[in-house]
């Protein structure tokens, strides 16, 4: 028996409820893991509350799309992107359904390696947010010694996102509020506070112009802003402002179909965690039984960070 977290219906988190379930063995391509830390996402909240499909005869609905653990059981040719997977073996998996679980049995096609040096809420916590941010990057397509602008530099997509271009020589300015500054300026980022006024803001750290700019919160004020700073809009890009498809930047969900950089992202993104190159920022853990109330904190907002269920 397993325990796990599923939404009893559609609504806030006090839908979820904790319920004890079986767990299937592992078929053909799949393995069991025993779950150490399972990170909670805003799409989670999403999917809760019915956002993005309200069948339902999907309920109740297992949530949760990513969580590192260990392999408790392998099925026929259980291989995953980093080779065959054996009991025993510390990995993440992403996405998945129903990570909100202390056992899951998922495909082998999602399960990757973890690195043993690197902990298990910030294992838990990359690869969701991590290839966004690297997906991003890749649209922008950023060249060393230009100046990138990132809207919501704070959280949990923005931070990775600042990281990796300060990383690869860009200078990067991000909006965020004053009382983490402190906390990009550790990155290398040159922060600036959002509101009314931020184009000035912006113009006044970057007097050579800005080059590109990634919208990680979805307002009219980091869109509009972006468009009045970046000559081509085909270097602004947003996971968010699915409501502005008319202004003619771009908008990313899913994966590159060429490239596949979301799917790629592991290899290079927990390798950095572990070693200290990048770093997770963990906002908050909860025990699985407080999952409703964790999935609160992270839909209003007050997470700057990631925040993790420890089964």
């Amino acid at each position: 028996m397993a325990t796990k977290v599923v939404a009893t219906a559609y609504g806030g988190p006090e839908v979820l409820s904790v319920v004890e379930a079986d767990v299937p063995p592992p078929t053909e391509g799949q393995v069991t893991i025993d779950v150490r830390a399972s990170a909670i996402n805003p799409m989670d909240w999403k999917v809760v509350s019915g956002a993005v499909g309200d069948d339902p005869d999907k309920l109740p609905l297992p949530v949760g799309f990513e969580l590192a653990g260990v392999v408790s059981a392998v099925g026929p040719n259980a291989e995953g992107p980093g080779g065959a997977i054996s009991v025993g073996d510390e990995v993440v998996a992403y996405p998945v359904q129903g990570a909100y679980a202390d056992t899951v049995t998922t495909s082998a096609a999602n399960v990757v390696p973890k690195p043993a040096e690197l902990p298990w809420p910030e294992a838990a916590g990359v690869l969701l947010v991590g290839g966004t941010a690297a997906h991003a990057l890749q649209v922008v397509d950023m060249k060393p010694g230009e100046t990138l602008l990132v809207h919501g530099a704070s959280g949990s997509v923005g931070q990775i996102a600042v990281q990796l271009a300060v990383a690869a020589g860009v200078t990067v300015i991000g909006t965020a509020g004053e009382s983490n500054h402190e906390l990009l300026g550790s990155y290398g980022a040159v922060p600036v506070t959002y509101g009314p006024g931020l184009a000035e803001r912006v113009r006044e750290v970057a007097p050579g112009g800005v080059d590109a700019a990634i919208d990680t919160v979805g307002t009219d004020e980091a869109v509009d802003t972006s468009l009045e700073l970046v000559s081509d809009r085909g270097r602004i890009v947003s996971i968010a402002a699915f409501g502005r498809a008319d202004s003619g930047i771009v908008l990313i969900s899913g994966d590159d179909p060429e490239t596949h950089v979301r799917a790629e992202a592991w290899r290079t993104l927990l390798p950095a965690v572990a070693d200290g190159s990048l770093k997770i920022a963990i906002a908050r853990t909860y025990p699985l039984d407080e999952a409703a109330e964790a999935l609160r904190f992270v839909r209003d907002g007050h997470a700057a960070g990631k925040v993790v269920l420890l089964p």
